[in-house]
């Protein structure tokens, strides 16, 4: 079955960039189409916290008081966590936003989260093409086509051809694919592969945010939704190599359970942050480790010929910051808002591109080339030990770190 259809925009990818502009393009009157390859709820390799610069926009795009419903507690301290190393500051407080009690981020689970925006942007109207995957973008005078295949069993041969004189790459970076749009991916020593997991019955403070450095990787842990804790890093895949090695990979280890990339990382940031191995002391694993990648920060093009990208498509950051989610949302809005307000047409378009290229620079560069840098020194030899003895003389080094990655920046034009 091949159908064709035409809207104002097509959207590729249902996460908080992808949804966070659809919605709001179609809350302005435009016709909007979702094209998501997965099934929701899922699960996502995501550190999951959301930090208190969103909530405005979370009530904005209308999902704030289900978000205030489902999410963990505020974090009001950030740590560090490295070998025997534990220090912790006060996480700084947002000084705006509606209620007074929202000056603190908070995490909620991406399979929550991302399912309350997709419902969102359903309920404006836009037509949800799920699990659906974009294969093609070709140009059509004016207009694009995508070449969409569904992904489910039942109509597994049908294929539909949105137009559309808008695309909206909202596809993530991690996922190599033949969209003009997405990142090529090449295997090297030092990529960083993405690990993530939660777990119940886990004895850190629910009101921390740590960060863990440790050899060859860095990560976080946070209180998410329902009593869960969620743990995400990034490791060298070098370093993996070399750990899975170490733990064996013969037929005996994995029947054990031991030969897995999960199982070495686990081990590894057990084994290298003290504080990592005394929160999950006794703590259960909730469903498996997920894994992804590897990672590619920077800061890419963020419109080329009428195809506009957001989230991590546009640039991404070193996780090490925390601010993945941050930046998905604001982008997809700040994309919305200027192509809502320019005048018809390519050169409308253009003038759309252009200004919202720079306001995305503006928000977010900074904040990607300080976690160039906080990465660097991580993933470094001796990176672990200089940062753990930097904090534990100035441990409000990690309350200014919190500053300059933008988790008290206003939204331009939110506020």
């Amino acid at each position: 079955m091949t159908r064709l259809s035409t809207y104002d925009a097509v959207v590729i990818g249902a996460g908080p960039a992808g949804s966070s502009a659809a919605l709001t393009l179609a809350r302005r009157g435009w016709a909007v189409a979702i094209v998501e390859k997965s099934a929701f709820p899922r699960r996502k390799v995501c550190g999951e916290y959301v930090s208190a610069s969103n909530i405005g926009l979370l009530d904005r795009l209308g999902i704030g008081d289900a978000w205030r419903a489902n999410a963990g507690p505020e974090i009001r301290r950030i740590g560090f966590f490295s070998g025997e190393t534990c220090v912790e500051a006060p996480m700084p407080a947002a000084k705006y936003g509606p209620p007074a009690n929202d000056g603190f981020g908070r995490a909620l689970g991406r399979d929550l989260l991302d399912t309350l925006l997709l419902q969102a942007a359903r309920s404006e109207g836009a037509e949800i093409f799920q699990p659906w995957r974009a294969v093609a973008i070709e140009r059509d005078g004016d207009m694009h086509r995508v070449h969409i295949q569904a992904r489910d069993d039942k109509s597994a041969d049908a294929t539909t051809t949105l137009r559309a004189p808008a695309i909206i790459a909202a596809h993530g970076s991690w996922e190599p694919g033949a969209l003009p749009s997405q990142v090529e991916k090449t295997s090297r020593p030092s990529d960083l592969l993405g690990f993530k997991a939660h777990f119940t019955s886990a004895a850190l403070a629910p009101d921390l945010m740590p960060l863990l450095v440790f050899p060859g990787g860095y990560g976080g842990m946070v209180s998410t939704d329902h009593g869960r804790l969620s743990i995400s890093c990034c490791i060298r895949r070098d370093m993996l190599a070399r750990l899975r090695r170490s733990h064996g990979s013969g037929p005996e280890a994995r029947q054990e359970g031991h030969g897995s990339a999960a199982d070495a990382v686990f081990r590894h940031l057990t084994a290298s942050c003290r504080g990592v191995s005394d929160a999950l002391d006794g703590a259960c694993l909730d469903g498996p480790w997920l894994a992804a990648g590897p990672i590619r920060p920077g800061i890419r093009i963020c419109y080329e010929r009428d195809i506009f990208r957001v989230g991590n498509a546009a640039g991404e950051s070193h996780p090490i910051i925390a601010e993945g989610i941050s930046m998905a949302l604001q982008s997809g809005w700040l994309l919305a808002e200027e192509l809502v307000r320019a005048s018809s047409g390519r050169a409308g378009r253009e003038v759309a591109g252009r200004r919202y290229q720079a306001a995305w620079r503006d928000l977010f560069s900074t904040r990607v080339h300080a976690a160039a840098v906080l990465a660097r020194m991580a993933l470094g030899p001796a990176g672990p030990a200089l940062m753990a003895a930097a904090v534990r003389h100035f441990p409000q080094a990690l309350t200014l770190g919190a500053h300059m990655s933008g988790k008290t920046r206003p939204i331009p034009g939110l506020v």
